[in-house]
């Protein structure tokens, strides 16, 4: 009659082992899973501070130029009531905001940017903080345009444009 006992309590004992082995590996899952969960709820929220801080980037920038605007029209209407002549001439913008499909090249064509191909690479030095390769831009990048640049830069630009095939 112990034969059996001890059979039974042997079943018993391999049945509790195995029972543990499973709540060790649905354990390990659950906190495999928690920890997805973590990691990808920290990426999400990473995600939405890049926007903001790229929003906020672009209300401040989008403040600068009105300021601009608002100081150039100021300073106009200085002029013309101090008996200046009014030279007829357009404002040229300080950013651009990048469309789809745009590169730096198109946008260095654009009239009001430089209207010459050849100096994407002052608008790409000017952005490095943005930029990591010119080839890749993103829609709704703001992009700075250098207005005082020298001869020696449009010259490098030049250079750097033809040494490299436009992005």
């Amino acid at each position: 009659m112990q034969k059996d006992g001890g059979e039974e309590a042997d079943r018993y004992y391999l049945l509790a082992l195995r029972k543990a082995d499973m709540l060790a590996r649905k354990l390990a899952e659950v906190k495999e899973r928690q920890e997805a969960d973590r990691r990808e709820a920290e990426e999400r929220q990473r995600k939405a501070d890049r926007r903001k801080s790229l929003e906020d980037l672009r209300k401040k920038l989008e403040a600068e130029r009105i300021r601009n605007e608002r100081e150039a029209r100021m300073m106009a209407e200085k002029s013309s009531s101090a008996g200046v002549k009014e030279r007829e001439s357009r404002q040229l913008p300080q950013y651009h905001t990048v469309k789809r499909g745009e590169t730096l090249p198109q946008i260095a064509a654009q009239p009001e940017v430089y209207n010459d191909v050849t100096l994407w690479p002052l608008l790409y030095r000017a952005n490095r903080d943005q930029i990591r390769d010119p080839r890749r831009i993103w829609p709704g990048q703001v992009l700075r345009i250098p207005r005082n640049v020298s001869r020696e830069d449009i010259a490098e630009a030049r250079r750097h444009a033809q040494e490299r095939p436009a992005p």
